[in-house]
């Protein structure tokens, strides 16, 4: 991978050699957990760590409440403590990382965290500040349509954070000019965009998986897959060069949800052979959300992606 302007160099472990280090930024409920928790079950526990920047929250959900902002604010965070954390880590020393617990509000004892062959750093402000930039190899931004996003936070923190749908939308109500002010911006430094969206004009049933939209930048060596896009794959995916909202053009690799099982499976065996490794077949964990059976081909398509930039990082 070419270098960022500014590099973290001299790492002290495997001879010298640094670790990949991936941040993936985005919104609440914008679906980070889930793309992280598929790319470290394929890469393994012995080569992959992963660390949620929610874990420096500033203060616990109680002592939020009585403030005049919210958990997106950098003055709720952490957010030297991680930049430094970030550093150690990218230099290949251990952290003491505090820790969020999301089910009860509350932070509880330090986890000492030891650096691996990838890093992988998801949460809300992983791109806020410069410092912290320089760590990372690549940049991702997940940016699903704020209607996807919405119903996605209030079927998770109903089931699983003790919150009432109101409370819900209450909290996205409060949070939003924050986001625009300190989330949203993080898009800017992203080398990959992820947007997940249902396509304007369909009426898909609930089972049928969310299309995705990958926008490639320039500003890492993003593969080329524009030999494997042959004409007979254009109704599962395709590619078109397409205009950012800053209005430079990107790459745009679009994967559509409702194309049939078979195409589906043609089409993440073309993508992970092109990216991967043509021996072996794809980790079985990309694409399955959460603890459900579903499996999502755009969510596939997206976490190969990134876990080609890892791989290829770490040659």
């Amino acid at each position: 991978m070419p270098d960022k302007s500014i590099r973290i160099r001299n790492a002290s472990r495997q001879g010298g050699r640094r670790p990949v280090m991936l941040a993936i930024a985005g919104d609440s409920a914008s679906g980070k957990s889930t793309v992280t928790a598929g790319l470290v079950e394929a890469l393994g526990p012995d080569r992959c760590v992963s660390i949620s920047t929610d874990d420096y929250h500033r203060f616990d959900r109680f002592e939020r409440a009585q403030k005049p902002f919210t958990a997106l604010h950098p003055s709720c965070n952490y957010i030297d403590i991680l930049s430094q954390h970030l550093q150690l880590l990218a230099t290949g020393q251990p952290i003491l990382k505090p820790v969020y617990d999301h089910a009860t509000g509350r932070l509880i004892r330090p986890q000492l965290v030891e650096p691996n062959e990838f890093i992988i750093v998801e949460g809300l402000l992983p791109l806020h500040s410069k410092l912290a930039r320089a760590c990372f190899d690549v940049n991702v931004f997940l940016d699903p349509s704020e209607e996807v996003r919405r119903d996605w936070k209030i079927k998770r923190d109903t089931a699983t954070r003790g919150y009432t749908a109101a409370q819900v939308l209450a909290v996205l109500a409060d949070r939003d000019d924050e986001s625009a002010a300190f989330i949203r911006p993080q898009r800017a430094h992203a080398d990959i965009v992820v947007q997940f969206a249902p396509i304007d004009g369909r009426d898909d049933p609930p089972d049928i998986p969310m299309s995705v939209s990958l926008l490639l930048r320039p500003t890492i060596q993003q593969p080329d897959l524009g030999a494997i896009l042959q004409p007979d794959v254009t109704h599962a995916m395709h590619l078109r060069l397409a205009r950012d909202t800053d209005g430079k053009p990107v790459d745009n690799i679009h994967v559509h949800g409702y194309a049939s099982p078979e195409d589906n499976a043609r089409v993440e065996k073309m993508i992970w052979h092109a990216l991967g490794d043509k021996d072996i077949d794809a980790p079985e964990r990309l694409g399955r959300i959460g603890a459900d059976v579903q499996r999502s081909t755009p969510l596939a398509v997206s976490q190969m992606l990134l876990l080609h930039h890892l791989l290829d990082g770490g040659r």
